[in-house]
């Protein structure tokens, strides 16, 4: 038996029953890039267009079980992590990581819904650093989600919240501006240290649903297909613009980025 290796990406993220992000977003983001997507889930979720209403979290055997079953059966080229939910499932992703040590991590630290529902204790948030920052290659916060890890305040600059988080030991940061005022968002990123890129990218009208999930995920994917990650976070800037150009509106809330077409 021949075995075929397509770039796979190993996704830990949550269930989304209305598709818009969580593990529904990753599979569309990585089938667009010819890569497969495989899939630890972490917690179900009650959730619509709008908002999120309730977390289930799954256990930490029941994580652990899932990823483990892929690691013995086929190469994962990337990890990417999304919505946690328990402090549980940050201790066994951060074991699951330490035991491949060589894979590269993208964290999108989803400790809010886009609607702003807060979907972190501070437990899970002192856990996240604890246990996880320092084992991730490119964590891609919003500014509000730096400003929870960070524990800065709204005063402080993007680029103190990225010296900050430099500090933990994540090895590049993308922070993205999509939360603050102004006609244009800058996404800026940091490592080694310092500031080594701004992007302006158009504010767009409305409110979308898994932006950020596209976003982390798009990174995760152009890494698997071997680019470098300064260039694997501009594909999938670019990727995630124009997806969020096309989105669509399918529920009553927030639009849906086109991630197919």
């Amino acid at each position: 038996m021949t075995i075929t290796h397509i770039p796979t990406v190993l996704c830990f993220s949550g269930h989304d029953p209305s598709g818009g992000a969580g593990v529904q977003s990753d599979i569309e983001v990585l089938t667009h890039f010819n890569c497969h997507p495989c899939s630890a889930l972490t917690c179900l979720t009650v959730q619509d267009s709008s908002t999120v209403y309730r977390l289930i979290p799954l256990s930490a055997n029941d994580i652990t079980e899932q990823a483990n079953s892929l690691f013995n059966d086929m190469t994962i080229d990337v990890i990417k992590i999304g919505l946690t939910g328990s402090v549980e499932c940050v201790e066994a992703i951060a074991k699951l990581i330490q035991q491949h040590p060589n894979i590269p991590v993208i964290f999108d630290p989803v400790l809010a819904s886009g609607d702003g529902t807060s979907l972190a204790s501070n437990q899970l948030i002192e856990s996240i650093k604890q246990h996880l920052l320092a084992l991730v290659t490119v964590l891609t916060p919003n500014t509000l989600e730096a400003r929870l890890l960070t524990g800065l305040s709204s005063e402080v600059s993007v680029e103190l919240l990225g010296q900050h988080l430099l500090a933990t030991g994540v090895d590049y940061v993308l922070i993205t501006g999509g939360h603050e005022n102004g006609d244009s968002i800058i996404n800026t990123l940091f490592h080694n240290g310092q500031t080594i890129e701004q992007n302006s990218w158009e504010r767009l009208t409305g409110e979308f649903h898994g932006s950020g999930c596209t976003l982390a995920t798009a990174i995760a994917a152009q890494i698997a297909l071997g680019n470098s990650i300064s260039e694997a976070i501009n594909i999938a800037q670019q990727y995630t613009d124009n997806a969020l150009k096309n989105a669509v509106q399918i529920g009553k809330g927030q639009l849906f980025p086109n991630r197919i077409g």
